[in-house]
């Protein structure tokens, strides 16, 4: 029977000295979750955990895209398309995209832009498209003096060379290489990083009647194979960053769980990023009705997801989270800086 430890995480000044360092970055663990499929989870030590994924949780993340990830990152989320959920496609036009993406600049780490909706029920762009609507945006940015990373939110192979000729650093793929077979060849050519999501069943589709075994183990388990896909497609493990895709295909006890669990995908061994700003279940929790509405509760599931040790946080409202994480820094005695 397979076996996941899922370390709990901590930030606590008072760490004992049986403690490990989660991924080289701000957090510590002395107990881990054992799970085990149809067994109920217990505790263990860290020292009992295998070496295999003791070395996995605590092995230092290497940079990406030029971030180091000693310290939470923010992706501020800048769509160019007319009908996004989360902000009703107020920066489809190339003057108020460049604008948006200049002030995100001023708080982001890193920029992540995307020219086809995802959320749920949404229909496919054309590839001819997604590259107008993408890729101009990129080389205005980087005419503008941006010099802060771009990440280019696609499934798409020629979306994604052309937007990382246009200057963007990284490939977002809701698919995990998965929709285009030509994707993982044209990232590992340019020296992209990659960030592989799971998702299940495609937008259109994905919010009709998703179920799981098992959420999170289920979730971990294809997240492993998709890694294995990218590396036997020439994307070093160094360049790769896993998102367990809260929102895509998942109940709201699904992305609970998958939120409350998330320190278990630290044992991939790639920095993790999460995707819940303005999500629909933080309404369903809150009782906020907009996508706007939802900013305090997506900037309370930053922290949440920070406190365990998740590398990139990807949000809408960069300024108030980042005011946020700086104030939750102080009150917990911890050095995480802005660049």
């Amino acid at each position: 029977m397979t076996s996941y430890y899922r370390p709990i995480v901590q930030t606590d000044p008072a760490r004992p000295s049986e403690a490990l360092t989660l991924a080289g970055g701000w957090g510590w663990f002395a107990m881990a979750e054992m799970l085990e499929r149809d067994e109920p989870p217990r505790l263990v030590p860290a020292r009992a955990i295998p070496e295999d994924w003791r070395i996995a949780l605590t092995a230092p993340r290497p940079a990406i895209a030029g971030l180091t990830m000693d310290r939470p990152r923010l992706m501020g989320i800048l769509n160019v398309t007319p009908d996004s959920f989360s902000d009703g496609g107020q920066h489809d036009r190339p003057e108020t995209a460049l604008a948006h993406g200049q002030a995100l600049a001023v708080d982001a780490d890193i920029l992540d832009i995307g020219g086809e909706s995802t959320r749920p029920g949404s229909a496919d762009v054309s590839v001819p498209e997604e590259i107008a609507r993408t890729a101009p945006v990129i080389a205005a940015l980087r005419a503008a003096g941006v010099s802060r990373p771009i990440s280019i939110d696609t499934r798409k192979a020629a979306v994604a060379e052309a937007a990382l000729a246009a200057g963007a650093d990284m490939v977002n793929d809701v698919a995990a290489l998965g929709f285009d077979p030509e994707l993982a060849g044209a990232t590992a050519r340019a020296g992209a990083a990659v960030c592989l999501m799971h998702a299940q069943g495609d937008p259109a589709t994905m919010q009709d009647d998703p179920h799981y075994d098992h959420v999170l183990l289920d979730v971990y388990d294809f997240l492993v194979e998709r890694v294995r896909a990218a590396l036997a497609s020439g994307i070093p493990a160094s360049r790769i960053v896993v998102d367990p895709g809260i929102g895509f295909g998942k109940t709201l006890a699904h992305n609970l769980a998958l939120l409350r669990g998330i320190s278990l995908f630290h044992g991939l061994g790639c920095p993790v990023l999460l995707g819940a700003s303005r999500k629909r279940f933080i309404g369903a929790i809150g009782g906020a009705e907009t996508a706007a509405a939802r900013g305090p509760g997506s900037v309370a599931v930053a922290l949440a997801a920070i406190a365990q040790g998740v590398q990139f946080v990807r949000v809408h409202d960069a300024a108030e989270t980042r005011q946020a994480m700086r104030l939750d820094a102080a009150v917990k005695g911890l050095e995480l800086g802005h660049e």
